[in-house]
């Protein structure tokens, strides 16, 4: 079975769909995940739901962001039902108390799969290119030695997330990495049926 225009638009609705997030629907931002899916991104990690949950308390915070999505790259499955796709975005973030803000640049790497008919999100990891700082009411003083324990690749935002109460906890991945690999690498040999999610 091929994959059709309408399955590719499918997909690409998920990605843009993230724009939930944004607005704070809540509600729309579950239904871009089956109900088993899981993310991981620096500040959470576990099932979509609680995620939409903890993204909801990051919402009512000091906290903002906005996600600026591309058109993914999606290869499907020889029968059609899964897919992965690698879809570049751009994290802005502010912290209206601190006036610190900063942008990330990284992409989203999705297994998703096909369920009676319609497509969701089964599990979603980032991969992380670079951040820097922003300043939206002029410089602030950034602690650099609390700076130089995140890899330099999500620093910034990682840094932000961590003074807004929302602590990066692990090593995650970032473009060359031997993570990035191992993720690219376990949602192929998914997407051919030998593993699992």
């Amino acid at each position: 079975m091929t994959s059709t225009l309408q399955d590719r638009q499918d997909i690409a609705d998920l990605m843009t769909g993230w724009i939930r997030r944004d607005l704070g629907d809540w509600d729309g931002l579950r239904e871009l995940f089956h109900p088993d899916g899981r993310i991981e991104v620096t500040w959470f990690e576990g099932l979509a739901g609680d995620f939409v949950d903890a993204s909801a308390r990051m919402g009512a915070s000091d906290f903002r962001t906005k996600h600026l999505i591309t058109a993914p790259v999606v290869e499907f499955s020889a029968d059609g039902t899964r897919a992965v796709s690698e879809t570049n975005a751009v994290i802005v973030g502010e912290n209206v108390r601190l006036g610190l803000g900063a942008n990330g640049h990284n992409r989203f790497i999705d297994r998703i799969e096909r369920r009676d008919g319609v497509w969701r999100i089964l599990d979603r990891k980032s991969v992380y290119d670079f951040a820097f700082f922003t300043f939206p009411a002029g410089v602030v003083e950034v602690d650099t030695e609390s700076l130089a324990a995140y890899p330099s690749e999500y620093g910034a935002l990682a840094y932000l997330l961590d003074a807004s109460g929302f602590p990066v906890q692990r090593l995650f991945a970032t473009k060359g990495s031997e993570l990035e690999g191992v993720i690219k690498q376990s949602a192929h040999n998914w997407l051919q049926g030998k593993g699992e999610a």
